[in-house]
């Protein structure tokens, strides 16, 4: 039993993703079902009760990610004092995910008495590495030759030329009449966008990355399963754990920079003694890439071209933007850092726009159906007016009109008794105070509508009512903004501290001459002040040293009559005591030099 009074657990498994603990988790249970043997899975992106309570009943085996392992052991709700089989699968792709750390913190709360068996389906010199590290004098068992393909699977590459990809792909699987197709891009950006285009062409398409919430993944690999999907698009750490028998079709729509996983790419085919068809569509940025590839997998994958999707004459390689990070995946030579660069700049601003695009034409956040529509504005005073620049492109306050809707003629400005939300991060970037409540004007925000402020005007005026917070602050160019900007101040100063519009201002705003007079003197009292604390600090440490070599001369003095006393040279000893009086004087000379540096 464990500590909480229930049989522990006995087999503990590893995996990288969730899709795969699902699946290992099924197979367990299909395995066992004539067995007394209870299994459960936790993973992240659900809720945790459940899991807890699953777990404080009992279990045999577990599968589990190590993220949501690690938080429920941390929380109390896990104990791993009786395992007595320790399984991690899919080494390589946790090494790669940097789950290292996590499974090290769980070999640390497993017993040292135990199994472990470590499953890849590709090894490299780091696996073998990590086994030796984690493992105790581990034996190796090797089904296949390492890092090689089925022989089942057929293996063809499509030359494509730039901007043909998402057409050929469309086309072959119009073309050919594919009812299940797994597509694998690099970016979750990419298959986002791939989906999207299949979509257009009338092809049932979902994206399936790590972005994406779990109710969506699994929605995905089920209508995948089911056949309502015909094409799944998916980065190489989402397919991790898909399981579908009889899957016809891989089509690599981006190389993979990395060649083992090409070799579990088109694994998710050909499986359990079927047959099957990889199929990668190479531009020339990516024949260098697929060069290794064939390097790693020790066979020649033949080339078969599409007619009218070929790369066009004088088409040349260019780099690969891949987030931060660019590629070259080209044959030859790479081109210079600065080509890099402008790549990797160009690539990231094809994103954006596409991103803008995108945005464009989804709907909004317009009026519900049959509602009432925007609230009209109760002051016409606070409507939007046209942003005024100066000579040097500085937006200007301009003196308001006092109305009958102004908050001049409002005796005391109500609270705005919304929710209030805290956002601690909305002040860094846009030049607030200790509040965040304004914007790069210098116009207070208004905190009551937090949550859009991607979508609110940059003439943006703060409404009478608002609930002021955070620092004034406003540009004067010149002398004839001055009382504008005063008025606004004052104005903003009757809404914070409820001031009656007819009652002397609480505050008195000084001329900026004075602000900066005041300034001055408080500067020069401060340097004043602390010269004082230099000098007597000095004063204090002289008098310690003098003391300090008057003792010194003294027992000097002393020491060098016992000398002569008991028959030593008069001259050696002299000699002795004028070398340390002059060492003494330049100390003395040093110490006051600097003194008069520092004052």
């Amino acid at each position: 039993e464990n500590k909480f009074g229930v049989y522990g657990i006995r087999a503990l498994v590893l995996t990288p993703t969730r899709e795969l603990a699902a699946q290992v988790e099924e197979s367990v249970r299909t395995y066992g079902k004539y067995l007394q043997l209870k299994s459960a899975v936790i993973f992240g992106g659900v809720g945790m009760n459940p899991q807890i309570s699953q777990l404080k009943t009992g279990v045999d085996i577990l599968v589990a990610t190590p993220g949501r392992l690690l938080d429920l052991q941390q929380q109390g709700f896990l104990d791993l004092s009786t395992v007595q089989v320790l399984v991690l699968d899919e080494a390589d792709r946790m090494l790669d995910m940097g789950f290292i750390h996590d499974v090290k913190k769980v070999l640390a709360l497993v017993p040292q008495q135990k199994q472990s068996l470590l499953f890849s389906a590709t090894f490299s010199d780091e696996i073998r590495e990590l086994a030796n590290n984690l493992l105790r004098n581990p034996k190796s068992i090797q089904v296949t030759p390492s890092n090689t393909t089925v022989q089942r699977i057929t293996q063809v590459v499509h030359p494509v030329g730039r901007g043909k990809k998402k057409a050929l792909l469309a086309h072959i699987i119009q073309e050919n009449n594919w009812s299940q197709v797994l597509v694998f891009t690099r970016t979750k950006f990419g298959a986002n966008n791939v989906a999207d285009f299949l979509i257009k062409q009338g092809i049932t398409a979902m994206a399936l990355h790590g972005n994406k919430s779990q109710t969506a993944r699994t929605q995905a690999l089920a209508g995948f399963k089911s056949g309502d999907i015909r094409a799944l698009v998916a980065t190489d750490i989402a397919a991790r754990g898909i399981d579908i028998d009889d899957l016809p079709h891989v089509v690599n729509y981006e190389i993979p920079n990395i060649s083992e996983d090409y070799v579990h790419r088109i694994g998710r085919t050909g499986r359990a003694g079927a047959s099957g068809e990889a199929i990668s569509l190479v531009s020339l940025d990516e024949e260098g890439f697929m060069r290794d590839i064939e390097s790693f997998t020790r066979q020649s994958i033949p080339v078969q071209v599409v007619e009218g999707f070929g790369p066009e004459p004088g088409e040349q390689a260019e780099p690969i933007a891949m987030g931060r990070q660019t590629l070259w995946g080209g044959l030859g030579k790479p081109p210079s850092r600065e080509v890099m660069a402008a790549a990797a700049k160009a690539a990231r601003s094809e994103m954006m726009e596409r991103i803008r695009e995108k945005k464009a034409v989804s709907p909004g956040r317009g009026p519900k159906p049959g509602g009432r529509g925007p609230r009209p504005n109760a002051n016409p005073s606070q409507a939007p007016r046209e942003r005024v620049l100066d000579e040097n492109g500085e937006p200007v306050f301009l003196r308001p009109e006092a109305g009958p809707g102004s908050d001049r003629d409002m005796p005391h400005a109500p609270r705005n008794n919304g929710p209030r939300r805290r956002n601690r991060n909305r002040s860094r970037g846009n030049g607030g105070g200790s509040g965040g409540g304004q914007n790069f004007e210098g116009v207070p925000r208004d905190d009551g509508d937090r949550g859009r402020s991607e979508d609110r005007d940059d003439d943006f005026q703060p409404r009478a009512n608002a609930r002021q917070v955070g620092v004034i602050s406003v540009k004067v160019h010149d002398g004839e903004n001055m009382a504008a900007a005063e008025d606004a101040i004052r104005s903003l100063m009757r809404q914070r501290h409820r001031v009656a519009a007819n009652e002397p201002d609480s505050v008195s705003i000084r001329n900026l001459s004075d602000i900066q007079a005041t300034r001055d003197a408080s500067a020069r009292t401060l340097s004043a002040l602390l010269a004082s604390v230099a000098a007597v600090s000095l004063l204090v440490g002289g008098i310690g040293v003098m003391n300090i070599m008057l003792v010194s001369v003294t027992e000097r003095t002393r020491e060098i009559g016992l000398r002569l006393a008991i028959g030593a040279r008069r001259r050696d000893v002299l000699a002795q005591f004028l070398l340390e009086a002059v060492m003494l004087a330049l100390l003395g000379g040093a110490a006051g030099v600097l003194a008069g540096m520092v004052l």
